[in-house]
């Protein structure tokens, strides 16, 4: 078990930066050059959940063959070859449309045998980790491949801006075709890490057929309380998040090294954080944790408009760089409570079922959001809404106008973000749903984050006022909250 805990966590490494290279600011910038429009960028960030539903009759498969290390190894191998094939595709000559359709397909085939895979590699891992070092694992493992995964897309960033000025033909294009390379290798190096990790012997179950299986996670009350959190929570996050990319392209014309310069700054909060929502979640629990971060997430989403008023402003990286920094520390508890949450509740030797009926949940949710928003978007560019405060100077004669200045400026994307902060605030109404065992008030969990968080910026601090600003007692500051 320890060796297959230290194969893991290497496998968690190469799949982060697999994952990093071919996602977020990357994809988009990958399909912007080759001519994508906002329906086309929706269609592509539903791709992957839509066809996590593949996990369905996975389950059947592992269920029937119950080599559950095997199934992986192909599924995955195969789904990270596919890269290959999408990195060469600048190289090929053909309309906007057919190569748009070709990338389309090759994702999929990335996206559904990487489900297939998932199916057998989250039934065995439920079953080789020890339940009392869950939390404790996977805070150690995101954080390794967080760090990983912040180094390479800073410095892949770079190699893209380096290679859109180089002579090469399609410079753009090429470059990402660089990074998916790139990524094909680290996915192979993943699949060589899970070959080293032993596979405890799968559980016989009573049920023989696929309909009795995938009707017990359903059966379930509490289990069915998370699935319609996590429903909402991923349509909320993937009706604008595909589109931050897009907005930080075109609208803030911002270069792919300022864009993963931010990316980094996200993934250093996760990194500093992800020890402190695993120590809290092993103290009180995952839900205690998430009711704190869900909501401070989406807080997010509806800074995102003030960035331009309405075209970029003096404080415009300041603010993404604040929105950066508090995403990142509340994704990196999201990320790691919702993923041991979903493990905890799946029965022993029932994973494979449990986590499947999840990924179709899920998956659909996160499928329809994006496509939705994207046929949202081009409508969305034909309106404006502008609030303004203008200061007025008073007199018996005449009103002189002195000073007016925006306080608000939604347009296009900016409607998306607002209606996400919105869907974002009842996936939290529906997360209060769902029981674990040792779950704490918020004020109880407030109290530890601070202590927590005083104790990261001691060690990180060296400026004197930080360290006298922490010291200040926050009792007063809870009763005004």
């Amino acid at each position: 078990v320890e060796r297959g805990l230290r194969m893991l966590f290497w496998d968690g490494i190469f799949a982060q930066v697999m994952l990093v290279l071919t996602t977020g600011a990357f994809l988009i910038g990958f399909a912007l050059s080759l001519k994508a429009n906002n329906v086309v960028i929706g269609l592509l960030s539903g791709i992957g959940p839509l066809l996590q539903t593949v996990q369905l009759p996975s389950i059947y498969l592992v269920e029937r063959h119950r080599v559950r290390k095997s199934i992986t190894l192909l599924a995955y191998g195969i789904s990270r070859l596919a890269l290959l094939f999408i990195a060469v595709l600048p190289l090929f000559h053909a309309p906007t449309t057919v190569r748009l359709g070709i990338f389309l397909l090759l994702l999929a085939v990335h996206h559904g045998l990487a489900a297939v895979g998932n199916c057998a590699f989250g039934s065995w891992i439920r079953d080789l980790i020890p339940t009392e070092q869950v939390e404790r694992f996977f805070a150690k493992r995101l954080t390794g491949a967080t760090f990983a995964g912040a180094v390479l897309s800073f410095a892949g960033g770079i190699a893209v801006d380096k290679l859109k000025s180089s002579g090469l033909p399609q410079p753009e294009s090429m470059a990402y075709g660089v990074l998916f390379v790139g990524a094909a290798v680290a996915g192979v190096l993943s699949v060589m890490s899970i070959a080293l990790t032993p596979e405890p012997q799968m559980p016989k179950t009573n049920s023989a057929s696929l309909k009795p299986l995938l009707m017990e996670p359903f059966k379930d009350i509490n289990f069915r309380s998370l699935l319609i959190f996590l429903g909402v929570w991923n349509f909320a996050v993937n009706f604008a998040a595909p589109f931050f990319a897009v907005y930080l392209l075109d609208r803030l014309e911002l270069n792919m090294t300022w864009i993963l310069f931010l990316s980094v700054i996200s993934q250093i909060a996760n990194v500093l954080f992800f020890g402190v929502w695993g120590r809290l979640a092993e103290q009180f629990s995952n839900k205690s944790v998430m009711v704190f971060c869900v909501p401070l997430f989406f807080l997010t989403f509806l800074m995102w408009p003030f960035t331009t008023m309405p075209e970029p402003h003096r404080m415009t990286l300041p603010l993404l760089i604040i929105i950066h920094v508090i995403g990142g520390v509340a994704a990196a508890g999201i990320g790691l409570c919702a993923g041991n949450l979903v493990l905890k509740s799946a029965p022993y030797g029932k994973g494979a079922a449990y986590l499947a009926v999840n990924a179709l949940v899920s998956g659909a949710a996160a499928t329809i959001a994006p496509v939705l928003a994207g046929l949202a978007a081009d409508s969305f560019n034909k309106f404006e809404t502008r609030l303004t405060v203008t200061l007025f100077r008073l007199s018996d004669k005449v009103t002189e106008k002195i000073m007016e200045f925006p306080t608000l400026d939604l347009k296009g994307m900016d409607f998306l973000f607002v209606l996400a902060f919105i869907f974002g605030l009842y996936s939290q109404h529906r997360l209060l749903a769902v029981r674990e065992e040792g779950e704490v008030t918020e004020k109880v969990l407030r109290d530890a984050i601070y202590g927590e968080a005083r104790r990261v910026i001691r060690q990180v601090s060296t400026v004197a006022g930080v360290r006298q600003l922490i010291t200040i007692p926050y009792t007063p500051l809870q009763v005004l909250a």
